[in-house]
């Protein structure tokens, strides 16, 4: 589940162009995929008429729609199935939408994702995600701390940090009590507008202690790619136009680090009581 380090420019257009040949790959079956067939049994027709005794490999003798897909990007094959549930506007999914997609995703990714949890849920769970800074981690803290190496740096450290803390402060009360579970939760952390969630004015301390750290699956549906990570602060404000935002790494994960580092992502609690699901970028279940 690493990184693999390449731009996130280059992957969204490369996804794009993957999702665009896969679109023109899935119409041309769709035209002549009998005819395909045809012309690949008259194939291994004249093959056999010249060498009777010839044998032909087992896999040449089915020719499917699923043969063609195979070598595809997962992560576009994800996106395909999304843009048939996913609305084109950017609004709040009905009770229906919200189960489908979660279904889809729960089985993509090989763990339990929900719109509802512990009878919590948010105001909604398809939005807008916006770019944020980097959070202090404990007392002393600074942005050049935040880089594992020079490249790193390069990657996230113009993002800056924020003046603030987070809304659950300090990810840890010290840097001797710094860990790599905190460091995690920083590196992959969301605001996410806890204070729009149903109930939350009438029951603050427990959305506070329920949202805390909460795990949370992002994914970009016009790309697939997708994103662990945890609930670090609360935002951005209604008035932004945003509905959530991502620190410097997940929006890098989603494929949102460049231009107005800005765009529509799905967001969905992870049912992982056993804590067994690790954050950062996620692979497709059975993917390689």
């Amino acid at each position: 589940m690493k990184f693999i380090g390449r731009k996130p420019h280059y992957e969204y257009l490369r996804n794009k162009w993957m999702l665009r040949q896969s679109a023109i790959q899935n119409n041309f079956w769709d035209k002549h995929g009998d005819s395909l067939k045809h012309v690949a049994i008259g194939s291994l027709g004249l093959m056999l008429l010249a060498n009777p005794h010839q044998q032909i490999p087992a896999h040449n003798l089915i020719v499917s729609r699923e043969g063609i897909l195979k070598g595809f990007d997962q992560n576009i094959l994800l996106a395909q199935s999304l843009s048939e549930k996913v609305p084109g506007e950017v609004r709040s999914l009905n009770p229906m939408e919200e189960k489908e997609i979660a279904e889809l995703l729960s089985k993509t990714f090989g763990f339990k994702v929900t719109a509802e949890l512990d009878s919590i849920r948010l105001n909604r769970s398809y939005g807008l995600i916006g770019g944020e800074q980097h959070l202090y981690r404990y007392p002393g803290d600074n942005l050049y701390a935040h880089a594992d190496s020079t490249t790193d740096y390069a990657s996230y450290g113009g993002a800056g940090i924020a003046p603030g803390l987070g809304a659950w402060g300090y990810f840890a009360p010290s840097q001797q009590d710094f860990d790599e579970q905190n460091r995690q939760r920083e590196r992959y952390y969301l605001a996410v507008q806890t204070f729009l969630a149903p109930g939350f004015a009438e029951n603050v301390g427990k959305y506070r202690d329920f949202f805390k750290f909460r795990k949370m699956l992002v994914v970009n549906p016009k790309t697939g790619q997708a994103v662990v990570a945890v609930i670090g602060d609360a935002g951005p404000a209604e008035w932004t136009g945003k509905h959530l935002g991502g620190s410097p790494e997940v929006m890098d994960m989603v494929g949102l680090a460049t231009g107005p580092r800005k765009g529509p992502v799905l967001y969905f609690f992870i049912d992982d009581p056993e804590d067994k699901v690790p954050l950062g970028p996620v692979k497709i279940q059975g993917e390689a």
